[in-house]
């Protein structure tokens, strides 16, 4: 494992590695960090992969981006762009849970070719508009006199997120470790999830790609996923059964789960080839 900070699109940004092989570039969800891959990537480094695990611009050790929050999860696509051509990572995977499936999938309409594949957990590709996550509620809160207890209410709302297989010591770290992100990020990468819409892109995605949902996520609806993988050519979709919002934190042994996922994506692509 390896630690550097590096200057990405103007940002001191943390990049944690692990592992030689098939690059793998593992994306984290909104207002949290790399750490949530912090089982994951050594057992998918065990399978032969370079894992690649950065903190998004204003995220867990990187430096904030030049001009505040980012509300835009295309200006997150650029930075995942530009990091991989830094890293000179040659046709990665890009693994993404939330924000970060949505960004994989901005990465999949923006350089499918360039990409062994994507897979996309808890995320789609058309514009939110359900009451829970509207763009007015969520500028609301950017106040603080608006959002009291905001930690507590990460606390809380992760927990009510976890689906229901997962045992309640793991379902409780979780949260704990959840609250502790940056309310203000977390907010700003909610409105960018509020107002992001590829789905005019998503028919010429020239990757494999691997969408999955968990059937006991309150955040999102399962067929909206269906509805972008329809969309998007030869797309596989799971839904897993007793699974929250966060599959990488929530499923035992989930390396070796998303091995065969990307196992499945690269055999697509040499048979596609």
């Amino acid at each position: 494992m390896r630690a550097d900070y590096l200057t990405v699109d103007d940002t001191t940004s943390f990049i944690l590695q692990e592992g030689e092989g098939r690059p793998v570039l593992c994306l984290h969800t909104a207002g949290q960090n790399g750490v949530q891959w912090r089982h994951t990537q050594s057992e998918l480094a065990a399978h032969g992969y370079r894992v690649v695990v950065p903190d998004l611009p204003g995220h867990g050790r990187s430096e904030p981006a030049p001009n505040g929050p980012v509300r835009d999860i295309g200006r997150y696509a650029v930075w995942c762009e530009r990091l991989i051509d830094q890293l000179g990572l040659e046709n990665p995977y890009v693994v993404g849970c939330s924000i970060g499936g949505r960004i994989g999938l901005d990465l999949a309409v923006r350089r499918g070719d360039r990409l062994a594949g994507v897979v996309a957990m808890a995320a789609h590709g058309a514009r939110d508009s359900r009451p829970l996550l509207s763009l007015r509620r969520l500028e609301r809160e950017l106040i603080d006199s608006a959002a009291p207890a905001r930690s507590d209410r990460t606390y809380h709302g992760t927990l009510a997120v976890v689906g229901d297989r997962v045992p309640a010591a793991k379902a409780e770290l979780i949260a704990r470790m959840h609250r502790r992100e940056d309310p203000e990020i977390s907010n700003s990468d909610l409105i960018g999830w509020v107002t992001h819409d590829i789905s005019h892109g998503l028919p010429s995605v020239a990757c494999p790609v691997h969408l999955v949902v968990g059937g006991d996520d309150l955040w999102v609806d399962p067929a909206d996923v269906q509805a972008t993988a329809r969309l998007i050519p030869d797309a596989r979709y799971t839904l897993l059964d007793g699974i929250g919002h966060y599959p990488m934190e929530e499923l035992d042994g989930f390396g070796e789960t998303l091995h065969g996922w990307l196992k499945d994506l690269g055999d697509r692509r040499r048979t596609a080839a």
